[in-house]
């Protein structure tokens, strides 16, 4: 257990805490007679702060994400929390909406459990630390609620237990091919610019060389294909059931280098 970075929670801004949170979270590993980490995050900042924190310890380590939402609901249409929240609070502060309107929206923004179901910076990372090789595939996507997340994090529990015994550590993953990739899926999923500086800080963990200009070398030129909030249309439910990042990377093809290594002992 460490600190929760819930973006909507804290004040003024959770970024002020990732790195406190990764220092808690490696000295939880340190302190403990742990021989394997499943690192449980969601929402924004925790996803990177735990990996920062793992990242100098050094065990057999593997991500599991919560999930996001389901697809917001209100009178037929689709709406996005971390998108549409701002449009109609800024729609309610110039008198154009109602303030029951906006608390029916509200109710059907957020109909069940997981972080925010757009392309924001959890839905982002989860989807980058999957790029990366850090998750089993399908974490990046499926919902909070579906049972294939179940499913995902019993399979997570047994890997780790074979992780712990092939001694298969967090610096074999996390090479430069591991963060080449993720920008490369950045770029194409439309996410979050937070991931830049999530990435540097992770790279910097793990001393890995990797610096602005390899984000701008490596995402120049690569098209956004995912059509998600808030760039685009869609939702996190929509793309997990369009197939989700595997999909995502089997269309960028030889863009994404397949000889990185993974949690799941392949490339």
């Amino acid at each position: 257990p460490a600190m929760s970075l819930g973006e909507t929670q804290m004040a003024p801004t959770t970024m002020l805490f990732r790195n406190l949170m990764s220092m808690a979270v490696e000295e939880s590993i340190r302190a403990n007679p742990i021989d394997g980490v499943v690192l449980l995050g969601g929402c924004d900042k925790n996803t990177p702060a735990q990996l920062m924190g793992a990242a100098s310890v050094d065990l057999p380590t593997i991500v599991l994400s919560g999930g996001p939402k389901l697809n917001g609901k209100l009178e037929g249409c689709d709406l996005g929390s971390g998108t549409d929240v701002w449009k109609f609070s800024e729609a309610v502060r110039s008198g154009e909406m109602a303030r029951e309107a906006f608390t029916a929206a509200e109710r059907g923004m957020a109909r069940s459990k997981g972080f925010c179901n757009t392309m924001g910076t959890a839905s982002t990372m989860a989807c980058l630390v999957e790029a990366m090789g850090l998750t089993l595939p399908d974490n990046g996507a499926i919902p909070a609620v579906d049972s294939r997340r179940y499913l995902l994090a019993h399979a997570t529990g047994r890997r780790i237990v074979e992780m712990v015994r092939e001694d298969l550590r967090l610096s074999a993953i996390l090479q430069r091919p591991a963060f080449e990739n993720a920008v490369r899926a950045c770029a194409a999923l439309g996410g979050s610019t937070n991931a830049v500086l999530h990435l540097l800080a992770l790279a910097g963990r793990a001393g890995v060389s990797f610096g602005l200009d390899d984000w701008d070398r490596l995402g120049r030129g690569i098209p956004v294909i995912a059509d998600l909030m808030p760039s685009g249309r869609f939702l996190m439910e929509d793309f997990s059931y369009a197939g989700g990042l595997p999909a995502l990377l089997h269309t960028l093809g030889g863009i994404i280098d397949g000889r990185a290594p993974t949690v799941t002992g392949r490339t």
